[in-house]
């Protein structure tokens, strides 16, 4: 099971992104994978993020292919996993993470993935692999 974060969609869609060579080439033995998870949250910060960096059409067909893939599951947060990540966004409050980090960690928690492709390293902190 590999949960995907923003910054790997990102370097997806964003040809000029630092990362974009190196994601292209994970995206290819990811996507092979029958197990792949995402949230709403990075859903939400995907799309907002290519609303603001891109052209509207664009981020609106990018949000259209996120919001109805069978590729990836999308996994929603509910009371139970934002208390979690509040206790994680305490836990670690000097290490400036975003809210979407720490409830991106409790659904891993309560879904029990350890595998992430990000390109954002304090997931290492929380004790996953980071593909």
């Amino acid at each position: 099971m590999i949960f995907i974060d923003t910054g790997a969609f990102i370097a997806r869609y964003m040809k000029y992104d630092q990362y974009h060579q190196h994601a292209m080439k994970k995206w290819g033995s990811i996507l092979k994978n029958p197990d792949l998870y995402t949230s709403n949250h990075v859903i939400d910060e995907t799309i907002t993020f290519l609303l603001r960096r891109t052209d509207p059409d664009f981020a609106v067909e990018k949000a259209e292919i996120l919001l109805s893939t069978d590729v990836i599951h999308t996994l929603r947060s509910d009371q139970e996993d934002e208390q979690e990540a509040l206790e994680i966004l305490k836990r670690y409050k000097d290490r400036k993470l975003s809210f979407t980090d720490c409830i991106t960690s409790a659904l891993m928690k309560r879904y029990k993935i350890d595998s992430i492709f990000t390109f954002d390293s304090h997931f290492r902190l929380f004790g996953y692999h980071v593909l």
